[in-house]
């Protein structure tokens, strides 16, 4: 399956041309974000709803759709909305936000039967203040999952997949070069590795895994986190070309920074990373 790089462009060009930006502050512009995001997974014909919250007495919402609803066998994918302060948020967090409507495209125009559903999921306040905290959108989701029900078989968390940048000199030329690394903790360190091999199973983006002591302060920086205390694997999954992104959280992180070539590979080896998730006949090298 091909993912449209046109198609990933438009979401991250919308998105970042909202103004003011889309902060926990401006809710008309994280209001504007979330109709463009459900007018888009309409399109797919999925079933979706919007979960809504209420924080520093200002509402917000996640935008969730479903894929094969009856299924209570789910994987959940997700990406956050909102943005950190006062920037625009090409790759943090437009990029993913594009990449998860991409994969849903991609899904149902390819019409699947998958012996599992999947969630996807646009959560909003990812960012500080709320960062760590109850109010956060994966929070939110998290808590609402019927764990007795439905059986959750993982989590991806979306976090910035637009900016690349190869470092050819590097003495470590292998930890440098374009590659989805996939952040999660011990506990899930199977499900850790399992995302990474077939990250890079097409040979379309490399992808190495980075796992963290359960305990450690840092193992979770991103909406991955709010998983774990209800018992379902999740990891983040993130794009890098080496050093992360100098625009991270600056003014800087504009549309004109993402390389959309090297984000088509990294949109399609992780649909189908989703899609294979529990195909038996992959045999990995």
């Amino acid at each position: 399956m091909e993912a449209s790089k046109q198609n990933l462009y438009n979401t991250v060009d919308f998105l970042t041309s909202i103004y003011p930006y889309r902060n926990y502050k401006n809710n008309e512009s994280l209001s504007k974000a979330a109709d463009y995001i459900e007018s888009e997974l309409r399109k797919t014909n999925l079933n979706v709803s919007r979960q809504k919250w209420k924080a520093k007495d200002q509402e917000y919402e996640n935008i969730i759709a479903r894929y094969q609803p009856e299924k209570k066998n789910r994987f959940i994918i997700g990406a956050h909305y909102d943005v950190y302060k006062e920037q625009p948020g090409a790759d943090d967090n437009a990029s993913s936000v594009a990449g998860l409507l991409e994969i849903s495209r991609m899904l149902t125009q390819s019409k699947l039967t998958l012996d599992y559903g999947i969630d996807f999921v646009s959560f909003c306040l990812e960012e500080p203040p709320f960062f760590k905290k109850k109010e956060m959108g994966s929070f939110i989701h998290a808590k609402s999952l019927n764990i007795s029900e439905k059986n959750y078989l993982g989590m991806i968390a979306l976090e910035m997949i637009g900016y690349y940048r190869d470092n050819k000199h590097s003495e470590n030329a292998e930890h440098e070069k374009n590659s989805l690394i996939v952040s999660g903790i011990k506990k899930h360190i199977n499900f850790n590795k399992k995302i990474s091999l077939l990250l890079k199973y097409q040979d379309k983006i490399g992808s190495r895994h980075l796992t963290y002591a359960d305990d450690y302060k840092n193992n979770g920086p991103s909406d991955h986190r709010n998983y774990w205390q209800f018992d379902v694997p999740a990891v983040m999954v993130i794009g890098t070309g080496g050093h992360g992104n100098p625009n991270y959280h600056k003014s800087s992180d504009t549309i004109e920074t993402l390389d959309f070539d090297i984000m088509k590979d990294a949109v399609e080896s992780i649909a189908f990373t989703l899609f294979n998730f529990k195909n038996k006949s992959i045999e990995f090298k």
